[in-house]
């Protein structure tokens, strides 16, 4: 298939892009290079700059590339730079949204992936999560993917688009010579490895007053690869929905704290700071429903193997791709 892949730049979105081409699909890129890495993208792919926010620009991709489905990865993600600044999300995660699901109708695109997040489904009351546990988001982060996912239902029921809302929870990890690099870095694994990188002199808990074991956030961590693959597997797949991507296992903070101290073999001081806003206490995966529909679980279920693979990443890549 001819796959269209906004983000493809970025983190996730590079990752899948590889992933899909080794899988013989042919992927064009659509990415603003706002936050993504020319250095991540896959030699093999085409690219396209360009903006979501603007229609032009997404319609003029559409119509030259003319894919057989699109990849949706393009958006912004920081919690708490959403809960200072909802506009910003709303404005790039929903209207870009609208602007690149009008570009398919126009085009007769009707299949789309788009990487959705466990965020919409705020703190459920019930551990695991389901795909049908209610979605209640508590950041407009969340809100912003929960909107699109509800603006998809109305294409497919209006204009027959076949939507997948791939809800993944914490993304981690990296393969290859592909890892993260983010301007802002609010995930755990990357700045808990600043320490022994010498980029920091302690990693940050925020939190420890959490309705949890420790008191730190438990959080399903699933490896980028493992991302990828569910990826590739729904493109084709015939099915249209939500499918919660996990390894059905919580670590706490601390927990990977601790696992990460194994893997470098440095202290790794951490110190408790006041928490983020709108971050849940828990979020864990029943993965069940992915495994039935696609034939997907996760093969990195130990942290402690997921970290060496980020861990190789950054000590390659101290600077991340600047160099």
């Amino acid at each position: 298939m001819k796959v269209l892949v906004t983000g493809g730049a970025g983190y996730i979105g590079s990752v899948t892009t590889k992933h899909l081409i080794d899988a013989g699909h042919e992927v064009v890129i659509f990415d603003s290079m706002e936050l993504g890495h020319k250095e991540a993208i896959d030699p093999r792919a085409s690219l396209i700059v360009g903006d979501l926010r603007n229609y032009d620009d997404i319609l003029g991709a559409m119509q030259k590339v003319q894919p057989d489905a699109v990849m949706h990865f393009a958006a912004y993600a920081l919690v708490g730079e959403s809960s200072e600044n909802p506009g910003k999300y709303f404005r790039n995660n929903d209207v870009g949204g609208v602007n690149l699901a009008d570009a398919m109708q126009a085009c007769g695109v009707k299949r789309i992936v788009f990487s959705s997040t466990c965020a919409t489904y705020g703190q459920p009351e019930k551990m695991p999560i389901l795909e049908t546990t209610p979605q209640c988001p508590t950041n407009p982060y969340g809100q912003s993917k929960f909107i699109y996912e509800q603006m998809l239902r109305w294409y497919q029921k209006i204009h027959g688009f076949r939507p997948v809302f791939l809800r993944y929870f914490n993304a981690c990890g990296a393969e290859g010579g592909l890892g993260e690099d983010h301007a802002i870095e609010t995930h755990i694994i990357p700045n808990v490895l600043k320490v022994p990188l010498g980029k920091s002199p302690e990693v940050k808990i925020f939190g420890d007053d959490y309705n949890t074991p420790d008191g730190s956030c438990v959080r399903d961590y699933i490896h980028v690869s493992d991302l990828a693959r569910a990826h590739v597997l729904a493109l084709t797949a015939d099915y249209s929905g939500p499918l919660n991507l996990g390894t059905g296992v919580g670590f706490s903070v601390f927990e990977i704290v601790e696992a990460a101290r194994k893997v470098t073999g440095h202290p790794i001081p951490a110190v408790v700071s006041p928490r983020r806003a709108g971050d849940p206490d828990m979020l864990v995966a029943d993965p069940s429903e992915a495994k039935r529909v696609l034939g997907w679980e996760a093969e990195y279920k130990n942290p402690e193997d997921i970290i060496r693979t980020a861990w190789e990443w950054h000590q390659a890549h101290p600077n991340g791709y600047a160099e």
